[in-house]
């Protein structure tokens, strides 16, 4: 017995010892799943040069990967291409590359829209007094436009990454900024990095791939696959293999259409009276709340978004923002393509992405197709019913511009 309790003292203690080191104690500032635990799952990419650091996100357990990465450079030490959360974990990763290669010299905050990846800037840079912090230009916040040192980012170490800027890294990198793209409220910008050494083309949200498998990162806390992978309130929470599957392939459609058109909404009232039936009416569950109804042929909407692997141009992307700066995504294309890059690596989902120039130029051929993403199988015009809805909305109402005509 007592060798029994000293193992259930150590479990504890190890799981304390877990909690403690993926802690994120400012989850309030952007309140997304996991809130204050987020697990770091550290991958080396091209061997002693190029990591990637994945941790993941999501809202109604829609979780998906969100990523960080690191290169080596030549003249030592580390650039880190938009942060993640500085988790004790995260960060102990880090520093175990640092005692290997050098410190984190470059810290690139490449977006100008999404907060998911300009909230942890700042305090991510605070942990590298060292390193010099680049940002993608026309940052703006909302609803107070205000300055940069006000977001959390140091003002003597932070400089805004331009054409015109002379930068250390230059020797070892390209870098062309896409946008900006006016969309009402602030611009979108994206900063793409290219590393010639590796011949590694680093993005933020402009460029994704679906895997069919679930990303490793959601395989370290499986909940929100399995809670997505039932079809009615009232079927338990069973973790299986096929379930986690399942869960990941509706989370995928959830992901990118927001309401894709094999899924059917009840009525409230049928919702929470289903709720009352459910295993399981937890806080964690929901209350037992799952106002979702799956169509039979669901599985072929995300046969067609997830194409075998191929890389496309994200829906939400399509449908709301590139189509307000058609030249500006043509020009940046055209600049990213000059580039002799053999894999990419985007903030979300798969990665790396096994692609050259010209797949890359084939992607973003959609943009002058609207709602029809590159390759042999169109997602069907009915899953970004919704997206239109929405975008229609957003213009009557002043928020956003209209779409371009001209192609």
């Amino acid at each position: 017995m007592a060798g029994q309790d000293s193992f259930s003292q150590q479990a504890t203690s190890h799981q304390k010892s877990d909690r403690s080191a993926r802690s994120w104690p400012f989850w309030p500032i952007v309140p997304l799943y996991p809130y204050g635990q987020r697990p770091t799952l550290m991958q080396e990419v091209v061997p002693e040069t190029v990591w990637t650091f994945d941790q993941s996100q999501g809202i109604f357990y829609v979780v998906v990967p969100i990523r960080m990465t690191i290169i080596r450079l030549q003249s030592g030490g580390l650039l880190v291409y938009a942060p993640v959360a500085p988790t004790p974990e995260c960060i102990e990763l880090v520093r175990s590359l640092e005692a290997r290669y050098g410190l984190v010299r470059y810290i690139i905050q490449s977006t100008t829209t999404g907060i998911e990846h300009k909230v942890f800037v700042g305090p991510f840079a605070r942990r590298f007094p060292q390193a010099q912090i680049y940002v993608a230009p026309h940052q703006w916040s909302f609803p107070l436009n205000l300055p940069l040192s006000w977001l959390g980012l140091p003002d003597q170490r932070t400089q805004v990454l331009t054409a015109e800027v002379s930068v250390p890294f230059a020797d070892e990198f390209d870098w062309a900024t896409l946008g900006p793209i006016q969309l009402g409220l602030g611009p979108f910008v994206e900063v793409a990095l290219f590393h010639r050494e590796t011949r590694t083309l680093l993005l933020t949200d402009t460029l994704v791939s679906v895997p069919y498998e679930p990303p490793a990162i959601l395989q370290l806390d499986p909940y929100p696959l399995l809670f997505h992978a039932r079809d009615r309130a009232e079927d338990p929470v069973v973790d299986t293999p096929a379930n986690r599957l399942r869960g990941w392939h509706r989370i995928a459609l959830f992901a990118f259409f927001f309401r894709p058109s094999a899924l059917d909404t009840p009525p409230l009232r049928a919702a929470f009276q289903a709720a009352k039936d459910a295993p399981d009416r937890s806080r964690r569950a929901y209350f037992g709340l799952y106002p979702f109804c799956w169509q039979a042929d669901w599985l072929n909407s995300f046969k067609a978004l997830q194409g075998g692997g191929r890389p496309f141009v994200a829906p939400v992307l399509q449908t709301l923002i590139f189509n307000r700066g058609i030249c500006e995504v043509k020009d940046w294309v055209n600049q990213v393509s000059q580039w002799h890059f053999e894999r990419v690596i985007p903030c979300h989902l798969a990665a790396p992405i096994a692609v050259g120039p010209r797949e890359f130029q084939a992607a973003f051929a959609a943009i002058s197709q609207p709602n029809m993403p590159p390759g042999d199988s169109p997602l069907p015009a009915e899953d970004f019913e919704f997206l239109q809805e929405l975008d229609a909305g957003l213009v009557k109402r002043g928020i956003t511009p209209p779409a371009q005509t001209s192609r």
